[in-house]
């Protein structure tokens, strides 16, 4: 096994010492950002602030580049250097420019999941307006699609499939690889909500063969505002399409949710011209710095390994699986220990006679435990569960450690003979 060095990379962390004995536990909703992405961010402010795409300026040139260079290690993070990396503010941006930039007819269909989170729900929901076809998949008690219910519901109509990777409520994992070969046997366009999967494990777009991957930069070290909608080649408009009285002239691609400056290759007295690339996709001026930001984690998950990270998060699921799974009045939700292989490190739990809310807060009041507690953006889930009130939610990256793994289960095993 390939271990991680944590107290190294624990000293990257300074808001670890800022508080005394500071447990964190919630990285499926945001993790911590290390010194060298924040040097990164200061670097910018500091030394070489501009615009990017308009100058020719030495300090704009430098923006360019970087901010250019940040788009390429991010593909290239996902296995997609063929393809494009467009940078948005998060997940949720990225599938709402799928869900508003295809061009859909009445009668197309898309097939998601009841495990999604409200970002990868909503937009296909409001397209129902426009007579689009939903169909939602429910999985199992373990958070688990079965293929078979995907292979009914995928018809000669369906247009796309939206799915995501890793549930941020239960912790399982979909089987995105099969789910990839359906869709491509089927001629359905297939997005991958990674958001929860790419920060914790070994995700590439090739293996998977999806067409568009979304996830965001604040669950992977990065700045909040940063995200990534990763298209296919084929997907985007080409060099010049033209668009005219504000609609695309022929064709299916992906169109920008945006238009306006710095997007436009040339602009006519009735018509414009988009950019080829992720250019054509980022109207304005964008938060420079928080996609340098980004480029500079992809960099530092990179030099620590993403099998390291992953082996190192699966060792701390399975000890906490294991302590859960023997404190008397607490039920795990997902994959339990005996699943491992189905599931990624986000643990959700309940205790019998107390509300998520109120685990939650006699966590940080006792051992200064940060957890998730409430329904986690997946409301219809949680009503399939029978869950009124959500979950307890952990949720494990790579600066967590045994001992707090160990604090969480003393002091939730002292919160259950209490209850």
């Amino acid at each position: 096994m390939n271990y991680l060095n944590v107290q190294e990379i624990r000293s990257d962390f300074p808001i670890l010492g800022d508080l005394i004995d500071l447990i964190y536990l919630d990285n499926a909703a945001t993790s911590l950002t290390p010194e060298p992405v924040l040097e990164v961010l200061l670097g910018y402010y500091r030394h070489y602030r501009a615009n990017v795409g308009r100058g020719v300026y030495r300090q704009a040139q430098m923006a360019d580049q970087r901010y250019r260079d940040a788009h390429q290690k991010v593909a290239a993070f996902v296995g997609g250097e063929d393809g494009t990396a467009i940078f948005t503010r998060n997940a949720t941006e990225s599938i709402n420019m799928v869900a508003r930039g295809l061009d859909w007819k009445r009668g197309d269909r898309i097939v998601t999941t009841l495990l999604e989170h409200h970002s990868n729900l909503l937009p296909w929901m409001r397209l129902k307006q426009k007579g689009i076809d939903l169909e939602v998949i429910a999985p199992d008690r373990a958070g688990r699609i079965d293929l078979a219910d995907l292979e009914r519901a995928i018809n000669r109509k369906t247009r796309l499939v939206a799915m995501s990777h890793l549930s941020n409520s239960l912790g399982s994992i979909q089987p995105a690889r099969e789910v990839g070969r359906i869709c491509r046997e089927r001629g359905a366009l297939f997005l991958l909500d990674a958001a929860q999967s790419l920060p914790h494990m070994q995700v590439s777009v090739r293996d998977i063969d999806c067409d568009f991957l979304c996830f965001s930069g604040h669950k992977m070290l990065a700045p909040t505002g940063s995200g990534v909608l990763w298209a296919r080649a084929g997907c985007l408009a080409g060099k010049g399409q033209e668009q005219k009285n504000g609609k695309k002239a022929g064709g299916s691609a992906l169109e920008p949710l945006l238009v306006g400056g710095g997007m436009v290759e040339d602009v006519f007295e009735d018509s414009f011209t988009i950019k080829q690339g992720y250019e054509g996709y980022e109207a304005g001026t964008p938060d420079i710095s928080a996609g340098i930001g980004l480029g500079a984690a992809v960099d530092y998950l990179a030099r620590t390994g993403m099998e390291k990270i992953h082996e190192h998060e699966m060792m701390l699921t399975r000890k906490l699986l294991n302590g859960l799974e023997g404190i008397e009045g607490l039920q795990v939700y997902g994959p339990g220990s005996d699943s491992l292989k189905m599931r990624g490190g986000v643990v959700s739990f309940g205790i019998e006679g107390l509300l998520p809310h109120e685990i939650a807060l006699m966590l940080d009041q006792a051992s200064n435990i940060c957890i998730r507690s409430g329904h986690h953006c997946c409301l219809p889930l949680m009503r399939h569960l029978g869950l009124k009130n959500g979950t307890a939610r952990a949720s494990l990256y790579l600066y967590n450690t045994e001992e707090e793994i160990e604090k969480l289960l003393g002091t939730l095993e002292q919160i259950a003979r209490m209850a």
